[in-house]
């Protein structure tokens, strides 16, 4: 870990008029969620057919035991790390405003963060199928699948971005506008493959803001728009990003 490339970066979200974090799978490694890429992804040994839209809506059934058994019975007992929480710190510090993230397993919640924005959805909670009622996720029994609406029999599923759907319009447009209003924009534990998130980064760059960078390797971010890179695991240097802030 570079000590000083750390100080950098702290003076420059210490001085920020309007700091903005985008987070991703590599910033919950630490709370034992895998990645879905990469060398120990998900993607490894699970067939991503069971999170495409028309699988789930053809086959309801064999799509739930999968996301019951790579989501539901994992995530419920993740804790955050120090990431999460440092992150969760600035805020109540107003060293950041919002926070982006592709993740759907509710952790910067958990962890105290507010004005959180779920571009994948999250898995807390579902939504019918059929009429679109939304309900907790202690709502639905999943020892018994798929589990069902209590209003119309439909079949829910997880309120979270399956391949081939939209990401939902009301974070899409919040990102985007947060992004375009950041001075700092922090990228923590991704590479953000996957349009539109990929613009989001983009999106703050061309308005100006300065991008810090945590990941473990390189990315075609670091190569593109980064100005400040720190390279490592996000809980280890976010906990020494906290010790320069004084949080």
């Amino acid at each position: 870990m570079d000590i000083e490339k750390v100080k950098q970066a702290a003076e420059l979200i210490r001085k920020a008029k309007y700091a903005v974090a985008f987070t991703g799978a590599g910033i919950s490694v630490p709370s034992g969620i895998p990645p879905f890429r990469g060398e120990n992804g998900l993607w490894n040994t699970t067939d991503p057919i069971f999170l495409e839209i028309e699988f789930f809506q053809k086959k309801p059934l064999q799509s739930w035991l999968k996301i019951k058994e790579i989501f539901y019975d994992k995530l419920g007992d993740a804790l955050p790390n120090e990431a999460h929480k440092i992150l969760a710190q600035m805020q109540q510090r107003s060293y950041l405003e919002s926070i982006i993230t592709q993740n759907i397993d509710h952790l910067h919640q958990k962890a105290g963060s507010k004005h959180v924005y779920e571009i994948h959805g999250t898995y807390t909670q579902l939504i019918c199928t059929a009429c679109s009622t939304e309900y907790d996720m202690s709502f639905a029994d999943l020892n018994y699948l798929p589990p069902t609406c209590f209003v119309c029999k439909g079949i829910l599923k997880p309120d979270i971005v399956f391949f081939n759907e939209p990401i939902p319009a009301f974070a899409k447009k919040r990102s985007f506008e947060e992004a375009a209003k950041a001075d700092v924009f922090l990228i923590i534990g991704t590479n953000a493959e996957v349009l539109p998130a990929a613009d989001i980064p983009v999106k703050a760059k061309e308005h100006g803001a300065t991008i810090i960078e945590i990941n473990i390797e390189e990315t075609h971010f670091t190569r593109e728009i980064t100005d400040i890179f720190l390279q490592g695991d996000a809980a280890q240097i976010m906990t020494e990003l906290g010790k320069q802030l004084y949080l």
